[in-house]
Parts: C-alpha cells; structure tokens; sequence
C-alpha cells in the first residue's frame, strides 16, 4: 500500500500522480509551472520518495493547489492507516543564508502552520500565495499535521528550498517502518 496512483480531473485540471514513499528519489514532473516542478522534484529526491507528476490546467492557482490535493491524497493513502510506521518525524534544513524547520504528524488530523518569511509576491513564476496554500491544500489532503518554520534567510528562492527539503526530511522519517510495533498504530488510542 506503500506505493499509491492517484488522479483528479476536473473542467479546471487533469492530473495523474504516481507515488512510491518507499523509492529511491527519482521524479518525473511536469505541470507547465517551473518552480512547481522543481518544489516536486525536490520533495522527491530528498523525500526518497519515487514520484511521477503530469498535470495541465486552466490557471497556475488551480494546478498548484489541485497537485497538491492528489499529492496529499497519495501520501494519506501510503500511512496505510499509520499501520508501523514512526508517524512523527522533524528536520531543519539550510540553504546557503537561509534555514528552515519543518515538522510532521501523519495522525490524521490536518492542520497547517506556515512561517516562510517570504517578502516577494512571487518566487520564480509561482505566486507566493500559491506556494504557501500548496503547503496548506497538502496538509489538508494528507490529513497530517504541517508546521514549517523558515527561521532565517535573505534569498526567497532559497527560503522555499530549504523549507521544501526539511519537510522531506521530515516526512521520510514519518513514513520509517519502526519494526518493534509490528502492524499495529503508533497511537495511545489504537486508531489514526
């Protein structure tokens, strides 16, 4: 279950995601948005997650945010149900000037809290405003509990890099198989 196919289409998006938590690192995504693919494959490589991303759309609000649906869609689906996995996991990251601190809970209950320190209305061709409601829509799907903290930097192409990897870090960590608790769910209640 740890390798998921996921796709939305919609009269505004079509996209098709291909997801293994347990890959090598290799991507192949395309989404017509460069800064969207490079966020993607950077998730990937340092996710070690395998990935395979296509997506076409009507406006870069709708493909941002939709991938980020279907991503998150995907990694709900490879906790299967949190059985053995860590669940938790947590990095920090610099990048050049810039560190950043993420956090991730795969217990089921989304929430989203962003601090990225980005000053520019747009990074690259992506609007900020896309790049942070990624991270929330992602969040949302996922149903896992986000924090990502930039703590300093000056460069915001930096900034979001260094965000973009710590929560690949964090999340292969989350997804570790933790071979003492078997098939059961790291939860006090017995249930994600």
């Amino acid at each position: 279950m740890r390798k998921v196919n996921a796709k939305r289409k919609t009269k505004e998006v079509d996209i098709t995601l291909e997801l293994d938590v347990d890959g090598k690192g290799n991507a192949d995504v395309k989404t017509g948005i460069k800064f969207l693919d490079h966020m993607l494959l950077t998730l990937a490589k340092h996710g070690l997650f395998d990935l395979n991303v296509k997506a076409t759309g009507d406006l870069t609000h709708h493909i941002s945010e939709d991938v980020a649906l279907v991503l998150g869609e995907a990694l709900n689906k490879a906790t299967n149900k949190g059985k053995g996995i860590k669940r938790f996991g947590s990095a920090y990251v610099p990048m050049d000037e810039s560190l950043a601190r993420a956090t991730v809970d795969l217990g089921g209950r989304p929430y989203c809290i962003l601090n990225l320190r980005i000053m520019q209305t747009q990074i690259e061709d992506l609007k900020t405003e896309d790049i942070e409601h990624f991270f929330e829509s992602l969040a949302q799907a996922a149903k896992a509990n986000i924090h990502v903290t930039v703590l300093y930097g000056s460069n915001e192409h930096h900034k979001v890099e260094a965000a973009v990897k710590a929560l690949a870090l964090a999340l292969r960590q989350a997804f570790t198989v933790e071979p003492r608790i078997g098939d059961q769910v790291p939860s006090a209640k017995g249930v994600l």
